[in-house]
């Protein structure tokens, strides 16, 4: 038996990492910007989670959700104090997409609607709700395609306020990244997600916070729709949550009132899953990183607008998109592969980073100065 060929692969194997560096089966040192597709918040191997997974595989590892597992109750706990949900509610699972598949469910069961608001540039998942809210039709099956999808434009008040008028009433939810992670780096903008706020009030409709790449830290605030000063009815996560340990989760406003068999999941909330993401959160906690990631994410973004070969930055914290004019399109290639630099990237010449959120100033001073020197044509622009 072979591999699936699906994913285009780097020539390259990573054998052992720590912190943000991580070393090839050659013993060669690689800068880490990328984390994994923003999966490794806490670093690499950092010694408190290896700690607390170690010592809970030598209790038990799985038992199903049919028995109390104490440590979803401390990670239900956790989350709500350091994101500020104290009175919502947790259901764990295994990832993002199936985060947004039960979110999306959720909804349709509180106000048994089918409708389901998305924007262009959206990404939710592979799985077949998520995906069909997904902005990108190749990945969408047949057997996935429905009418229940509203794609508007990102960040246009008048279109949404239209779409409401017009199903208002059939809209079920409204689903929205407040930082695109594949859709380029697009940030929503503040007044955009009042408005949605405004008007799933306004309709009974579920406004739900799509937070599996951009929640936990990221952009310096726990759910980076937090900048807008609103409260989503259900937010989603999974990425940064384990830090590498496959987890999910889905916080539930108050207003949602469970019944048994509602939702449903075999490995969420599993001993070791908790283990990793109460691990995340006391490291977050202890280590102040969302301060760290609003610090070293405003001064990358700083110092990147200085140059002028840049059409533009965005994000918040570190989450951050470099949007690249054609000419300078082997920078990322050149960044891995001269200055052993993983960055994440998104079509067609957006670089990604998404670096863990203690990533250091001498480790971003370092990219910028790899960067610095593509972008002056230090290095020669094409690889053999």
């Amino acid at each position: 038996m072979k591999l699936f060929d699906v994913y285009p692969l780097n020539d390259i194997e990573i054998v052992k990492a720590q912190g943000s560096i991580v070393w090839d089966e050659n013993e060669n040192e690689y800068l880490d910007l990328y984390g994994g597709h923003a999966v490794i918040s806490i670093g690499h191997t950092h010694p408190h989670y290896v700690k607390r997974l170690t010592d809970q595989l030598n209790k038990v590892g799985f038992y199903s959700n049919s028995v109390k597992i104490p440590l979803q109750v401390q990670l239900a706990e956790k989350l709500g104090k350091i994101s500020g949900k104290t009175d919502y509610q947790l259901f764990l699972c295994s990832s993002g997409a199936e985060a947004n598949e039960n979110a999306l469910k959720l909804a349709s069961f509180y106000n048994n609607r089918k409708k389901i608001i998305s924007f262009k540039g959206a990404f939710h998942g592979r799985t077949s709700l998520a995906v069909a809210a997904t902005d990108n039709p190749k990945i969408v099956a047949p057997v996935n395609e429905t009418d229940n999808i509203i794609f508007l434009p990102h960040n246009d008040e008048a279109a949404l306020e239209q779409a409401f008028n017009a199903h208002g009433n059939e809209i079920s939810s409204v689903i929205i990244e407040g930082i695109q992670g594949v859709g380029g780096i697009k940030v929503a903008t503040e007044s955009f997600l009042q408005k949605i706020r405004i008007l799933c009030d306004q309709y009974d409709a579920v406004f739900i916070a799509d937070s599996v790449q951009c929640g936990y830290g990221r952009s310096g605030k726990f759910y980076s729709h937090d900048h807008a000063d609103i409260d989503a009815d259900i937010y989603t996560m999974a990425k940064g949550m384990g830090n590498g340990f496959p987890i999910g989760g889905i916080s539930i406003a108050p207003k949602f009132t469970p019944w048994h068999g509602m939702l449903g999941t075999t490995f969420g909330g599993n001993h070791l899953a908790c283990a990793a993401a109460l691990a995340v959160l006391e490291v977050m906690e202890q280590d102040g990183l969302m301060q760290n990631a609003d610090e070293v994410g405003n001064y990358l973004i700083g110092e990147l607008r200085k140059f002028d070969q840049i059409k533009e930055v965005r994000g918040r914290g570190l989450m951050i998109g470099i949007e690249l004019p054609e000419e300078l399109s082997h920078v990322k290639k050149n960044l891995l592969f001269k200055h052993r630099i993983f960055t994440g990237e998104a079509k067609p010449n957006v670089i990604r980073l998404l670096p863990a959120l203690n990533l250091t100033r001498a480790h971003a001073d370092q990219f910028l100065e790899a960067f610095s020197l593509e972008l002056l044509g230090k290095f020669e622009k094409s690889l053999s």
